[in-house]
């Protein structure tokens, strides 16, 4: 997952969590309450403002580990703070989801998904890329070779 910290200056800090220790993980669960990293993942998709902080305290402590996770605030959040996904996890959730249309015979559920995957995704075309590579190209949203 990519942590996009926007500056007051319009410049762009990108963190990707895969990026992160072990350690630093766990520090980050620990300052959300003891949230396991799955849910912190689920909350990070739901764009929660306490876990795209607490990734980004991990990742500024790296540089200040003096800083404290209570005091770490990012001001205009709203509009500064955004999580995106990433192909691995685009990847991942297709998978599963082709899993449950090949168990049923049907392009619907994916079809429903894609639109959703695009809109979380850092780079939508990845979403197409993954359909692709998953034997789904007829349900890309522009086909190779054509307009649009």
């Amino acid at each position: 997952m990519i942590i996009t910290h926007t500056q007051e200056d319009g410049t762009a800090e990108r963190w990707s969590t895969d990026d992160l220790s072990a350690l630093e993980a766990a520090a980050v669960e620990e300052a959300m309450g003891d949230v396991p990293w799955r849910a912190i993942e689920a909350r990070l998709q739901a764009q929660d403002p306490t876990a795209m902080r607490a990734v980004l305290w991990a990742f500024h402590r790296r540089t200040d580990p003096s800083l404290e996770f209570k005091s770490y605030d990012i001001p205009g959040w709203r509009r500064r703070l955004r999580a995106r996904i990433e192909r691995p996890e685009i990847d991942e959730a297709l998978t599963n989801i082709m899993r449950e249309a090949l168990a049923k015979s049907e392009d619907s559920t994916i079809d429903v998904l894609t639109p959703h995957l695009r809109k979380l995704a850092e780079d939508p075309d990845d979403v197409d890329r993954a359909l692709d590579a998953l034997g789904k190209g007829h349900l890309m949203r522009h086909r190779p070779g054509s307009e649009g």
